[in-house]
């Protein structure tokens, strides 16, 4: 089942800060004037115990109080600084392994409003080999990692298991093959209009032959793990206001894909 945490974050921390709220403007004054009569009658000070009693608050209040300043930072380190992601499939092998624990940074392509994601300060602009984080364009709700291959403009070809990008080919190296004998999978290093990084190509899957224009305002993105990464090939294009932020870390491998931070379905191709 998919849910939208930022939705969730944003919900429980405008709730607790009703609490905080009420509790700043009308609970706590009570109590001040409650705890001042008491004294007055007993005229002098009162016991611990009984001041306790009386600046005792229901179990709510003093959750929603203590928890508002707390989620509020999250809030804000999340939405508009850096996000944490897992990767739970191989679409960016060599590049990202399953189970990598990523940090994202979310400003870096400008602010956003969370849960809206209407960008409120304008910052950066993607560039081509960037690895980028984004919503799925068919469902939203799912975060996508893919690879910045063609941008606003560009007249992006497929031929061969080779990227063409205004027809220039983009470099490849091979830097191993697997088995040796007869070799299905490579290891190649691509130069990315300057961007060097590493792909993989798997030989027993057939060539594609396409050509996109990428549109104003969008992105054509493709995975590292090249014949088993469900990107812009498939699905078309993904536009400007579904950008969540640039991959910058890892900070940490585990084996196996954990259920959270979930980083959505990026599905492998059959």
């Amino acid at each position: 089942m998919d849910f939208d945490f930022a939705l969730i974050l944003v919900a429980l921390t405008f709730i607790s800060g009703l609490v905080w709220f009420y509790d700043k403007v009308s609970l706590k004054p009570k109590r001040e004037a409650k705890l001042s009569a008491a004294a007055n009658q007993v005229d002098g000070e009162l016991s611990e115990s009984v001041k306790a009693e009386i600046e005792r608050e229901s179990g709510w209040v003093d959750t929603g109080r203590s928890m508002f300043p707390v989620l509020l930072i999250v809030l804000v380190l999340r939405s508009f600084l850096v996000e944490p992601f897992q990767i739970p499939s191989g679409s960016m092998l060599p590049t990202l392994k399953i189970g990598d624990f990523i940090l994202v940074n979310k400003f870096h392509y400008g602010l956003r409003l969370p849960v809206l994601n209407t960008k409120i300060v304008e910052i950066n602009e993607p560039e081509r080999g960037d690895v980028i984080v984004f919503k799925y364009p068919e469902n939203p709700s799912i975060n996508y990692i893919k690879r910045v291959v063609g941008l606003p403009g560009d007249v992006i070809r497929y031929q061969d298991k080779m990227i063409f990008i205004n027809g220039e080919a983009q470099p490849q190296k091979l830097l191993a093959q697997l088995p040796p004998n007869r070799p299905v999978q490579q290891l190649l290093e691509e130069n990315l209009s300057g961007v060097k990084h590493q792909i993989n190509k798997d030989l027993a899957r057939p060539s594609q032959n396409m050509q996109w224009t990428v549109p104003d305002n969008h992105y054509f993105m493709m995975g590292d793990n090249r014949d088993n990464s469900n990107d812009s090939r498939y699905w078309g294009f993904v536009s400007e206001d579904l950008l969540v932020g640039k991959a910058f870390a890892v900070w940490m491998h585990w084996p196996t894909f954990l259920s959270w931070p979930k980083f959505g379905d990026v599905r492998v191709i059959e």
